[in-house]
């Protein structure tokens, strides 16, 4: 009976072994992403941006950012179909609608890891640019509120601002406040809300969102999407016989990518009075690790 005790353990460990040495070994494209506000602000050619005249922008305290798609481009440049899309989330359709599932949508904070994928899954090539569809984004602002009886206050705000395509939202969560829609949203949608010195969550409608794109001439993005592209710092080398993972950090620049028209020129934006005219993300740059 010992001995019988001793073999099945063995063959457990024997088995338990050649299963961790196989999961170690899958080489895997590991996309990892930061929410850099240094990086360049962008404008939709991929050229340097200034903020226009009248204008007034600032940059965000980012907490999650939403990616619905990842995309190789090699040197032979083309719109998003089957065989450039690596990642894709989970789509749905709805009277008739194609939309992001925002349910089931992966969110990652900065520095994390969005998702893994087998390297034996990529097609061998030298690939130059990165696109990714962005669908969703968290974060905080400044702003200021004159109240008529006790003065001025400055506050901090959160905001949910869903830029993909179109998304279908159950519902959502923003400082707290949990927002039932049950419908589909355009792409600019927004949910604001302030803690003190009253908690108050209003929605919105952005009127447009900087998707930056260097590729424009070659690979115009779809009217209303958030393909958002950028170069690889050094193109990816796929041979199809790699044996470590490769990382792939994605840096999102969140440089002053919340613009606002300063009807009262002071660069501090005042939602009771200003309107809100971009908070899309101002660039994408690639680096191998």
């Amino acid at each position: 009976m010992r001995f019988t005790s001793i073999m099945i353990f063995a063959v457990l460990v024997l088995i338990t072994s050649c299963k961790d040495k196989t999961e170690e070994t899958e080489p895997m494209l590991v996309f990892k992403y930061t929410l850099d506000p240094n990086g360049e602000r962008l404008d939709n050619f991929g050229e340097p941006a200034v903020i226009p005249a009248g204008n007034a922008a600032q940059t965000p305290a980012f907490n999650k950012l939403g990616v619905h798609s990842i995309e190789l481009i090699n040197y032979v440049v083309s719109l998003p179909t089957t065989s450039t899309v690596i990642y894709k989330g989970e789509d749905v359709t709805v009277n008739g609608e194609l939309a992001i599932d925002f349910d089931k949508e992966k969110l990652v904070s900065d520095g994390e890891v969005l998702v893994k994928i087998p390297l034996s899954e990529i097609q061998p090539g030298t690939y130059t640019y990165l696109r990714n569809s962005i669908g969703y984004q968290n974060y905080n602002v400044d702003f200021i509120y004159n109240d008529p009886t006790y003065g001025l206050f400055e506050l901090n705000g959160e905001i949910a601002s869903f830029v993909g395509f179109r998304t279908y939202i159950k519902d959502y969560t923003v400082g707290g406040e949990t927002i039932s829609v049950n419908d589909n949203k355009m792409q600019g949608y927004w949910g604001f809300h302030v803690g003190n010195p009253v908690p108050t969550t209003i929605t919105g409608q952005s009127p447009a969102t900087t998707v930056p794109n260097p590729l424009d001439d070659v690979s115009p993005i779809p009217l209303g999407s958030c393909l958002v592209t950028g170069a690889f710092e050094t193109p990816l080398e796929i041979t199809g016989n790699e044996t470590e993972d490769i990382v792939v950090n994605v840096a999102i620049t969140t440089n002053n990518s919340f613009e606002w028209q300063d009807t009262n020129p002071d660069g501090k934006y005042e939602p009771t009075e200003e309107t809100v005219v971009d908070m899309g993300t101002r660039g994408l740059k690639a680096t191998i690790e």
